[in-house]
């Protein structure tokens, strides 16, 4: 081959992989539930407007003629689940020296935890010791119940960022984790739905203050989106709109009252929080 060949050929090659990242982006649908003038409704992000969906976003829904600035809408957890579940040690840099678990080890978390972008997170006044925990957020699209592996994508919407705040001192001496993660305020999620992604390799990351904490893509992650909607799957019925937290890389560090925390997921957004003490 020529030098001259070999020129054309690799900026064919570059032009291409261009084209294929333009071609994934365009791929990519966002969704968000919002409020704006009493009313919730879903939408999808056009730029810097919403347009406003009919009927439920997960069943039968159609566009409408309707569009917010995103300015004027105020962003909710993206989903009204029935259920939130979670995944403990799902990174081998936050399982340190232990041995990754076999199957993806699952808990609960409770609706009532679940935060919006925006609003503050409450630090209970009876602990001192509450955690950060960056998180890849799955949004279940459709009934799901024992589904294989090879077929549980067909059952995610998208995915979100998340935050699954923890109480690291009733982590360890409670025997259930019923408030260390579930406490109100502990399940920042948003602030969109983003589905047509690689959930598989996108970048996480957590600044705390502005600072980097945390940092991994999602290709890390011990036991994937697939394997996890199918392995719950097995056990418990998922439902249109139930999410699931997918475990934190790294380690974590305690946060205080006047702190800013911003998830950020590759594709996605940055979910961001501010932080109170509890009265």
């Amino acid at each position: 081959m020529s030098y001259l060949q070999t020129v054309l050929l690799f900026g064919a090659l570059g032009l291409l992989s261009v084209v294929s990242a333009n071609a994934r982006a365009a791929d990519v649908v966002k969704y968000v539930r919002f409020e704006v003038g009493g009313k919730v409704a879903y939408g999808m992000v056009e730029g810097d407007r919403v347009r406003e969906l009919s009927g439920d976003l997960f069943g039968e829904w159609a566009k409408t003629d309707t569009t917010h600035a995103r300015a004027d809408v105020r962003l909710l957890v993206p989903s009204a689940p029935s259920k939130v579940l979670a995944l403990a040690g799902n990174y081998k840099s936050h399982l340190g020296a232990t041995a990754p678990h076999a199957h993806p080890e699952v808990f609960f978390k409770v609706p009532s935890a679940l935060l919006p972008i925006g609003d503050d997170i409450v630090i209970p006044k009876t602990t001192d010791n509450v955690h950060y925990e960056a998180e890849v957020v799955i949004v279940v699209g459709k009934r799901a119940k024992n589904v294989p592996v090879d077929a549980a994508l067909d059952y995610v919407l998208g995915v979100t960022c998340g935050n699954d705040v923890s109480a690291r001192d009733w982590q360890k001496g409670d025997v259930q984790w019923w408030r260390a993660k579930g406490s109100d305020t502990f399940g920042p999620c948003g602030p969109v739905i983003a589905s047509g992604v690689d959930y598989d390799d996108l970048l996480l990351e957590l600044r705390l203050n502005g600072e980097v904490k945390q940092s991994q893509r999602t290709s890390l992650l011990v036991h994937g989106v697939a394997e996890i909607v199918s392995w719950i799957s097995q056990h418990v019925t998922l439902e249109p709109g139930d999410l699931i937290y997918t475990g934190t890389p790294g380690k974590t560090t305690a946060i205080k009252a006047g702190d800013v925390v911003e998830v950020e997921l590759e594709g996605v957004g940055v979910l961001r929080n501010g932080v109170v003490k509890g009265r």
